[in-house]
């Protein structure tokens, strides 16, 4: 019984031995898969149905995986490019898409330097007109594109003083000291024998309550001001036409454009706002135009 035992055993290392030979490579069980043309004395049952092509192993010849394996799309098996810049994302360079989307009109605020879902649709809106895929992100081709059509932003392109374009100033804002206030842009520019000193968004009244347009002057200033009709906080308040004047307003800050005032010139830079009346004199001159 031992012989034969042993006889068995070194049938058994021979016929690993020919199939090592041959080129199979054993797994962990000890059974051999692989390409040779070699047969195991056991071959391990297949798992494929009858009539059916048998599974390849996977090999392993330690380079990695190839770009376009690990960038494929899962619903289309295509190579998918990441975008450069994409929402959520806030670098400077967001800033500058901002910039070059506003030189196009396709941006129509301050750059931020945040991509959101503004951004997205304005980068949605330029892609449509270049006929690219609108997918509101930058890739590379997109990003080709907007840098052939626009120039470099300037220092105040990228972080401009206003958050709304300034408007070409009035004439009657051409000489002196004037507070030039533009109905159409909605900003308020300082201005010293046409040069632009600072700037700052603005909101007007409602149409019930409405702005007066035309030429005036600072009648009176006051730093701390309590509306005596409306009993609110008007800081900084810089009058020129009988109860209406330039001030900061807290509700400006806060909603931005979904208010209005009760006729006053709103603005809701404090800062800008206290500097600015600081400098500004009673008798210079307010134009209110569209």
């Amino acid at each position: 019984m031992k012989r034969s035992s042993s006889v068995i055993r070194r049938v058994v290392l021979a016929a690993a031995a020919v199939a090592l030979a041959a080129g199979c490579t054993p797994d962990a069980a000890g059974t051999g898969t692989g390409t040779g043309t070699g047969t195991s004395t056991a071959p391990a049952p297949s798992s494929a149905a009858p009539g059916s092509a048998p599974t390849a192993t996977p090999t392993t010849d330690d380079k990695p995986p190839s770009p376009s394996a690990t960038s494929a799309s899962p619903s289309t098996g295509k190579p998918t490019a990441k975008p450069l810049m994409d929402d959520g994302d806030e670098n400077e360079q967001v800033r500058e898409l901002q910039a070059r989307l506003r030189q196009l009109d396709f941006f129509d605020r301050a750059p931020t330097g945040f991509y959101g879902t503004m951004t997205a649709a304005s980068v949605r809106k330029f892609q449509a007109r270049r006929g690219l895929p609108e997918t509101g992100t930058v890739d590379a081709a997109t990003w080709q594109q907007l840098l052939s059509v626009t120039r470099k932003p300037t220092a105040d392109e990228l972080k401009p003083s206003t958050t709304n374009k300034l408007d070409t100033p009035d004439p009657r804002c051409m000489t002196g000291r004037v507070l030039c206030i533009s109905k159409e842009s909605r900003t308020l520019a300082w201005m010293i024998d046409g040069k632009v000193v600072s700037s700052m968004d603005v909101r007007f009244g409602s149409e019930n309550t409405p702005t007066r347009e035309g030429l005036f002057k600072v009648e009176w200033k006051a730093r701390e001001w309590t509306s005596t009709i409306y009993h609110t906080s008007m800081p900084y308040a810089m009058f020129f036409s009988r109860g209406q004047a330039v001030h900061y307003s807290a509700d400006f800050a806060a909603r931005g454009y979904a208010g209005a005032s009760h006729g006053c010139v709103n603005v809701r830079d404090r800062v800008k706002l206290s500097a600015l009346f600081d400098q500004v004199k009673v008798g210079d001159k307010v134009v209110v135009h569209w």
